[in-house]
C-alpha cells in the first residue's frame, strides 16, 4: 500500500487541479481525496509541491516490434510476403525486453496500443500494454484493440511488384478481405451446431469477425485526405466501427471529419515529411481538430519518434495553438478511450490501475523532470 500525499493532482477528470492524496493497493487507486490518513500504508511520498498525473498512453507505435538498436533486418512489424495477413497477432511479436519499453516508463509514458505497421494493407491485430514486465502476457491490458489497415503510399511503396499499384487496389484488397469475412461468418451461423455443415476453417477470414462484430475496430493508417475518406467509406460500406490513425491531413477537413464522430490519433509530427503524403504535416493538426469537437490523441508511432517524447510534441501542440488542457487529455484520457481502454488507465480515479507520474512542473515543458512513475502500483522509475 502506497500513499502519495499533497501532490496537486491532475486527474483528467476534471480540468481544474487540486491539492490532495492518493491511496494506492494491489496495482489499484482505492482512493484519491484530500488528508488520507497515511498510517497503515507501506510507502509515504510527499509530494509537497509536485505535480501527479495518471501515466501517460501512446496510442498507436509499434515499440516491441520495431525495436531499439533493430534495423530493418531485424524488425518484426511488417509481413513483406503477404499484402493481406488480418491473422497475424502483434503479442506473438512482441520482445519486452526491448529498450522502448524502459525509456518509455522512465518517461511516464506507462501504457501503449502497440502493433503491426502499414506496409500490408490488412496488417493483423494491435494490443494495449503496459510498458513493464518480462513476459507480454503480464503486460496485456487488452487483446486485441483493434485491426490493423493501411491506405496511401506504404502498401503501394512495399507491392509495386507484388500486387499493389495503385490507391484503387488497396481499397479492393480490403474489401476483399471484409466480404470474404462477412461470408464466412453467415456461413458458421447457418451451419450452427453441425461440424459437417461449418466451412472449411480460414484463418483470416476468422480474425476479421471480431471487426464485423463491432467489438473491435478497424485501425486505419491514413494521411491523406482522400485516403481518410476512402477509409471512412469503407467502414461505412460493412457497418464497422474505425479509429484514424496518422490523420495528416485532417486540419484541411475538419469540418468532414467532426461529422464521422471517429477517434483521431494524430503524428509522428515531429519528423520531416520524407514522402508526398506528408507535405501538408503541422503541429496546428490536434488543436484544429480538438478546437472543432473531435477526440483527439497525439502520437509518436515510434520508433518513428522516440516515445520518451510524447508529452514534448503534446507541448508542441500545445505551442501551435491547441489548448494546454486539450493537450494533456491527448496523451492520458483521450489515448485511453481511442484503445478501448479508458476503464483501466487515463485519469486518476478511484478503482483504476495505479499507473501514476509525479513531476516537478508541467510535462509538456522541456525542463520539467519526471520524479516518480508507477505502474500498477510498482514504483519503477525515481530521479
Amino acid at each position: 500500500m502506497i500513499c502519495i500525499k499533497n501532490g496537486l493532482l491532475h486527474t483528467m477528470e476534471e480540468e481544474t487541479p487540486w491539492v490532495g492524496d492518493i491511496l494506492t493497493d494491489n496495482g489499484k487507486i482505492i482512493k484519491i481525496q484530500e488528508n488520507i490518513e497515511a498510517g497503515e500504508a507501506d510507502q509515504v511520498i510527499d509530494a509537497s509541491g509536485l505535480h501527479v498525473y495518471p501515466g501517460f498512453v501512446e496510442a498507436h507505435c509499434h515499440i516491441g516490434l520495431d525495436g531499439y538498436a533493430v534495423g530493418y533486418e531485424g524488425h518484426d512489424y511488417c509481413e513483406l510476403n503477404d499484402y493481406s495477413t488480418p491473422q497475424l497477432r502483434a503479442i506473438d511479436g512482441i520482445n519486452p525486453m526491448d529498450e522502448c519499453f524502459l525509456h518509455a516508463a522512465n518517461a511516464g509514458v506507462t501504457c501503449v496500443g502497440t502493433g503491426p505497421g502499414s506496409a500490408d494493407a490488412l496488417g493483423g491485430t494491435f494490443v494495449a500494454v503496459k510498458t513493464w514486465g518480462k513476459r507480454v502476457e503480464s503486460m496485456i491490458v487488452k487483446d486485441p484493440v483493434a485491426m490493423k489497415c493501411a491506405f496511401g503510399e506504404n502498401p503501394k511503396n512495399c507491392y509495386q511488384t507484388k500486387g499493389i499499384t495503385s490507391r484503387m487496389t488497396t481499397a479492393a484488397v480490403i474489401r476483399q478481405a471484409l466480404f470474404k469475412a462477412k461470408q464466412y461468418k453467415e456461413k458458421l451461423e447457418a451451419a450452427g451446431g453441425d461440424p459437417l455443415k461449418k466451412p472449411e476453417f480460414d484463418l483470416k477470414s476468422q480474425s476479421l469477425i471480431p471487426v464485423l462484430e463491432r467489438t473491435i475496430p478497424l485501425k486505419a493508417h491514413a494521411h491523406q485526405a482522400n485516403d481518410i475518406f476512402t477509409a471512412l467509406r469503407i467502414a461505412r460500406e460493412f457497418h464497422v466501427d474505425i479509429t484514424l490513425e496518422h490523420v495528416t491531413e485532417g486540419h484541411l477537413i475538419a469540418d468532414e471529419l467532426i461529422k464521422e464522430h471517429v477517434p483521431m490519433a494524430v503524428g509522428p509530427t515531429l519528423t520531416h515529411a520524407t514522402k508526398f503524403e506528408l507535405q501538408n504535416k503541422s503541429f496546428t493538426t490536434p488543436g484544429i481538430l480538438s478546437k472543432a469537437g473531435g477526440q483527439v490523441s497525439i502520437i509518436t508511432d515510434a520508433p518513428v519518434i522516440p516515445i520518451e517524447y510524447l508529452p514534448l510534441c503534446a507541448g508542441l501542440a500545445a505551442k501551435a495553438g491547441m489548448e494546454p488542457y486539450e493537450a494533456l487529455k491527448a496523451i492520458t484520457i483521450n489515448p485511453a478511450k481511442h484503445l478501448g481502454i479508458a476503464d483501466r488507465v487515463g485519469s486518476l480515479a478511484q478503482g483504476k490501475d495505479a499507473d501514476i507520474v509525479i513531476t516537478d512542473g508541467n510535462p509538456l515543458s522541456v525542463e520539467t523532470q519526471v520524479k516518480y512513475v508507477f505502474i500498477n502500483g510498482d514504483l519503477i522509475h525515481r530521479a
